[in-house]
């Protein structure tokens, strides 16, 4: 074994380094931390781009002088390239992704647009079968609105709000709920339905499709890109998990 890390008068192992990795729970984030490394290796930043993150960098961290900035490199026990790899490679990182799967998302898009449309729904929940029948013909006959009925007789969240929830996506509500939704009009309102141990009163307000607009775009990006990534990470679990069985036999 060999001293590799020296943290006042205790002098830490190779093999002890590994096993503190573990128990602090940092092996997914370093395996994070390679898979990453390895992926932008071959992208690099203009020397102005590196120089403008490095004066944001020490605005950021008021280290305004040279010997407040020397100050602050020899008690992180790193260099300046090693900080200049810190600071540019979330551009880097940009850099890849938008290479790898920027071609991609439009498809993408289209496999993920009914989970990211939104809506906006009324929405009355009761145990009573008998008292979500009678809400519901008040609402449909005029004789009260949503609103009003959701205040007083709802006994979720939404009476709060008098029965308005979202706009969400149509992933967040209970799957029974945005079923029904995914195949309403815009007013339209639904007879009391059984759902697990409530009666609930649906009524679609306003449906807002997705549009690949530059925060979807960049939305779905990071999702190929994190998808990718566990990918990776798992195919290097993989392949040490095989390596540790060949080894022991």
């Amino acid at each position: 074994m060999t001293g590799i890390l020296q943290i006042g008068d205790r002098v830490i192992s190779d093999r002890e380094l590994i096993s503190l990795i573990g128990r602090y729970q940092l092996m997914p984030h370093l395996m994070r931390g390679l898979v990453v490394d390895d992926a932008i290796k071959d992208y690099d930043c203009m020397p102005e781009e590196r120089d403008e993150f490095l004066k944001q960098f020490y605005e950021r961290n008021k280290l305004l002088t040279p010997e407040a900035q020397k100050d602050w490199l020899q008690t992180q026990g790193i260099e300046v390239d090693q900080l200049e790899s810190i600071v540019t490679r979330p551009v880097k990182l940009e850099k890849f992704k938008e290479s790898k799967w920027g071609p991609k998302v439009e498809s993408y898009f289209m496999t993920r647009k009914q989970a990211l449309d939104r809506v906006l729904y009324s929405l009355i929940r009761t145990k009573d079968l008998g008292l979500a029948q009678e809400l519901y013909f008040r609402i449909k006959e005029g004789e009260q609105t949503f609103s009003d009925l959701a205040r007083q007789y709802s006994q979720g969240g939404e009476a709060n709000t008098g029965g308005l929830v979202g706009p969400a996506p149509l992933t967040t509500p209970h799957p029974a709920i945005a079923k029904t939704l995914a195949v309403s009009q815009p007013g339209q309102l639904w007879p009391p339905t059984r759902l697990e141990d409530w009666y609930v009163i649906i009524r679609l307000e306003k449906y807002y499709p997705a549009q690949m607009d530059a925060a979807i775009r960049k939305q779905l990006i990071n999702e190929m890109f994190e998808a990718w990534v566990r990918d990776q990470i798992k195919a290097i679990g993989a392949v040490k998990s095989l390596l540790e069985d060949n080894a022991s036999q």
